[in-house]
């Protein structure tokens, strides 16, 4: 009598490699991410000197010799940690203007972003603030990264006619005006020590508007 294949049911089918191969791209990832993550919360707390391996490790919950597999040292580890939390407040920010089309309502909007991510990563400030001296080639990074991605933002509000007053040679010093913004009033408005970020006044939000509104197209007024 001749013997029937045998078929493997669907559900215990051992998985194909491409299916073990990105279930381990996912897993180390999340790994990645967690390093990040404990990092980001480490030097909020006791700053770029006390963020040891071991603090950072043992806060991400993974063994001190697996940190190696993702970063070549402490420094290389804390040189990235800025770049990569400045791409997540991009996309926070990309995110909360996404469906507005007034420039001064996308830039205002841009303004109360910035601050909400500062609540939602507190330790952002401390992070930020200590960088030129502890991770100088993390902050160049960040730096360059949020520049270039307000510059972009900016030369397609002019390509839409939004900044008819703004010749474009004046764009690059308009974003750093606008990021200068952000530094000095986060400094004033939004720490409030013990690693603690407090909301801004809503006086400050309806004076930055005021001064869009009323100086963002750079027309000349009688």
């Amino acid at each position: 009598m001749a013997r029937t294949a045998r078929t493997t049911p669907a559900s215990t089918a051992k998985p194909t490699t491409r299916r073990v191969r990105l279930r381990r791209e996912e897993k180390a990832e999340q790994v990645r991410q967690a390093l990040f993550d404990a990092a980001a919360r480490v030097v909020g707390k006791h700053g770029y000197a006390g963020a040891s391996i071991s603090r950072i490790t043992t806060l991400a919950g993974v063994a001190q010799g697996t940190f190696y597999n993702y970063f070549a040292s402490r420094q290389d580890l804390l040189d990235q940690l800025l770049p990569a939390m400045g791409e997540e407040m991009l996309a926070h920010i990309a995110a909360a203007v996404r469906d507005e089309r007034d420039e001064f309502m996308r830039e205002e909007k841009r303004f109360r972003a910035f601050f909400a991510f500062l609540q939602k990563r507190p330790a952002f400030l401390r992070i930020l603030n200590e960088a030129e001296v502890y991770a100088p080639r993390g902050f160049r990074q960040h730096f360059a990264n949020i520049a270039a991605g307000y510059r972009q933002a900016l030369e397609r509000a002019q390509g839409r006619g939004a900044l008819p007053g703004f010749a474009e040679d004046e764009i690059e010093p308009l974003v750093f005006l606008l990021m200068a913004a952000r530094s000095y009033t986060s400094l004033r408005y939004a720490q409030a020590g013990g690693g603690r970020v407090k909301a801004p006044p809503e006086s400050l939000m309806r004076a930055y508007a005021k001064l869009i509104r009323h100086g963002l197209s750079g027309a000349a007024r009688d």
